[in-house]
């Protein structure tokens, strides 16, 4: 770790929260967070018990908190139910049944909300559907739909049931979906006939049979018709309606008793690393925890307007929206399509229409409004963000102050934090109206979450000292287990350390304990038996004016083993050029040594990126190193973008016309 990038954490500034911020936060001070933290490191089932008496259980043990990493158990002999804790508890209180739960709007405009009693009505056909399919408690169905209000209704309706469910994001080739289907052992597949991405038409249902043939474990395909005018071949005896399935069923469907550590549901990750994992969570603990989350991190209220906009596809949604959300009882947008189309103000003109007060999601959107510009976002009312939050990967400092002072207008509080698709929730965080924000930071261990930064051994280091970030006690929405395969689960998690979760992240914690995550441990390029961070080397380029993303990967070089090549994406008006690439070059030998100098610099349109927006650097290194892609494509969400990225390589390669 350079000197230059401590020295940047050690003197980063802290900035309190708003003061009208404060006086209607659930906590109103750092002492108040101090304190509640302390005591919930020091009796954790305490602090956990105390949650759970905020939720409605049909029955409730005493024990809290059996064994520990890996193998732990949270309220084990208690019974709960997710989606009567989302659902059937406001639809029956009077203030909140006629309250909108979740507004939908998609690409094409259509808008149309559902309030809790309607939800519940639906949620309850849907399941009675399910049961008349034949699916019982522990089956597996996959959901290939976009946002959707019909797509919460299926989850929500397994939940109910206790039918295991597994998202892959709308869009996902048939290799891709196929792999998901065949390694959970789907019974049923549920999808939209179509989708709307960047004005084009996702054949969804054509990509299902595609992904079905040859798979015999499938019974059934609930079909929703999203775009009723697309023409959709069905497969008689296989192939159902989703409304036709659901309107013929009883509005009463008792939710299912369920013990709070049984699975609720499935997710694969998302494939930038390797081949996906199946990663599994625990109903209950996932309840538990998302609650606790949404409530204390996001501030949420029944009486907000909140939009979080992750992909169903990513485990966000089921944390902040599907789960945290809605057993918040707040109203939750819904939003089919991205965020810069037909227009590059189309998430400004969103957030004005619904007054959205809390806005969630990813660094790469945040950054991809930056690159459209100030003007763009000043052309609309947003005076009612309250709160804007990021996850996916750290949120530079830069585009920290970009977000604050142009979408937040100053005043609204930024809460960068850290999670994982393993950790079912977001570890690190502010607490807003509590903890001060410092630009760059992913805030400070939540409640009852033990995390620490520790060296090859185990042990953990000093203040301003980087490390390994680890979890050194369970909490209830961590992971339970990899899907079929328990060995994986270990091997992956808790074999580098026993006895503690490794994150496979490394970062620093500064004085004020604040948690920096510099990158995966594994992002690491040795030029000349130097050492050196990939993500040390974006933050350097990314602190140039003229960038708004970068991506450095390694490439073999006989006479240094390897050397850093960086992927740049460029501001608004800014023209590429060699006294750039020059420029930014120089920045990185300033900020860290002359051995991290990039050997290139590709100016590009923009990074190959998952549906969930992180960028696949993975890809990036394969162009590099063989000017072709054959590895795995599941987690991409714009093949254009690769193709332009190939064709302009090539475009440049030496000796090229």
């Amino acid at each position: 770790m350079a000197d230059e990038r401590l020295s940047m954490i050690a003197s980063a500034r802290l900035i309190p929260p708003p003061e009208s911020y404060v006086t209607r936060s659930y906590l109103s001070s750092y002492d108040e967070y101090l304190a509640k933290y302390r005591a919930s490191i020091d009796d954790p089932a305490a602090f956990w018990d105390e949650i759970a008496d905020e939720l409605l259980w049909q029955q409730r043990g005493k024990t809290v908190i059996a064994g520990d990493l890996p193998d732990f158990q949270f309220f084990p002999g208690s019974y709960i139910n997710v989606c009567e804790n989302c659902v059937d508890r406001h639809a029956k209180h009077p203030l909140y049944r006629n309250k909108v739960a979740l507004f939908f709007e998609g690409e094409d405009g259509e808008r149309r909300s559902v309030t809790y009693l309607q939800l519940q009505d639906a949620v309850s056909r849907f399941a009675n559907a399910l049961k008349s399919l034949g699916l019982r408690q522990g089956d597996v169905v996959c959901v290939y739909m976009q946002n959707l209000i019909e797509t919460y209704v299926a989850l929500l309706a397994c939940l109910r049931l206790g039918v295991l469910y597994n998202t892959v994001f709308a869009g996902f080739s048939a290799e891709a979906l196929r792999e998901r289907i065949v390694r959970c052992g789907a019974k049923a597949v549920i999808c939209a006939n179509g989708s709307l991405r960047r004005g084009r038409v996702l054949r969804l249902k054509e990509t299902v049979d595609q992904a079905l043939q040859g798979v015999e474990t499938v019974e059934h395909v609930i079909v929703y018709r999203r775009l009723p005018e697309l023409e959709t071949p069905m497969t008689p005896g296989r192939d159902v309606d989703f409304e036709e399935l659901m309107q013929r069923e009883p509005r009463d469907c008792p939710p299912a008793a369920l013990e709070a550590n049984e699975p609720a549901f499935l997710i694969f990750t998302s494939g930038t690393t390797g081949r996906p994992k199946g990663i599994v969570h625990a109903g209950g603990g996932f309840l538990l925890g998302t609650y606790a989350y949404t409530k204390y991190q996001l501030d949420l209220r029944p009486e907000d307007v909140y939009w979080n906009t992750a992909d169903i596809g990513w485990l966000t949604s089921h944390i902040f929206v599907l789960v945290g959300g809605l057993a918040l009882g707040t109203t939750t947008l819904l939003y089919e399509g991205a965020l810069d189309w037909p227009h590059p103000g189309r998430l400004y003109e969103i957030i004005e229409r619904y007054r959205v007060n809390k806005l969630f999601s990813a660094p790469t959107a945040y950054r991809m409004m930056m690159k459209h510009g100030e003007d763009v976002a000043r052309n609309h009312d947003l005076s009612s963000l309250e709160l804007l939050v990021s996850v996916g990967e750290p949120l530079n400092p830069e585009a920290w102050q970009w977000v604050r002072r142009v979408i937040g207008g100053e005043v609204a509080v930024i809460n960068n934090t850290w999670g994982q698709t393993e950790t079912g929730g977001t570890p690190l965080a502010l607490l807003p109206g509590a903890v001060p924000m410092k630009p760059g930071s992913c805030g400070v261990p939540f409640f009852g979450h033990d995390l620490a930064v520790v060296d090859e051994r185990g042990a953990e280091v000093p203040d301003g000292v980087p490390g390994y970030l680890v979890i050194r006690r369970p909490f209830p929405s961590l992971a339970r287990d990899v899907y079929g395969d328990r060995d994986l689960y270990l091997n992956a998690y808790f074999s580098r350390m026993p006895g503690l979760y490794f994150t496979g992240d490394s970062a620093v914690r500064d004085a004020d304990g604040h948690f920096w995550v510099l990158g995966r441990v594994d992002d690491v390029i040795n030029v000349s038996g130097h050492r050196i961070s990939t993500m040390e080397m974006e933050s350097s380029l990314i602190q140039h004016e003229a960038v708004v993303e970068a991506a450095v990967v390694g490439e073999p070089d006989e006479v240094k083993g390897q050397v850093p090549v960086a992927f740049v994406t460029l501001e608004r008006g800014v023209t590429p050029s060699r006294e750039l690439e020059e420029e930014l070059k120089a920045r990185v030998v300033m900020d860290i040594g002359s051995f991290a100098r990039p050997a290139r610099i590709h100016f590009v349109e923009a990074m190959p990126k998952t549906r969930s927006g992180k960028i696949l650097r993975r890809m990036l290194r394969e162009i590099l190193q063989t000017g072709e892609v054959k590895g795995d494509v599941t987690g991409l969400e714009d093949w254009e973008v690769v193709e332009r990225l190939l064709h302009d390589l090539r475009e440049r390669a030496p000796g090229s016309e």
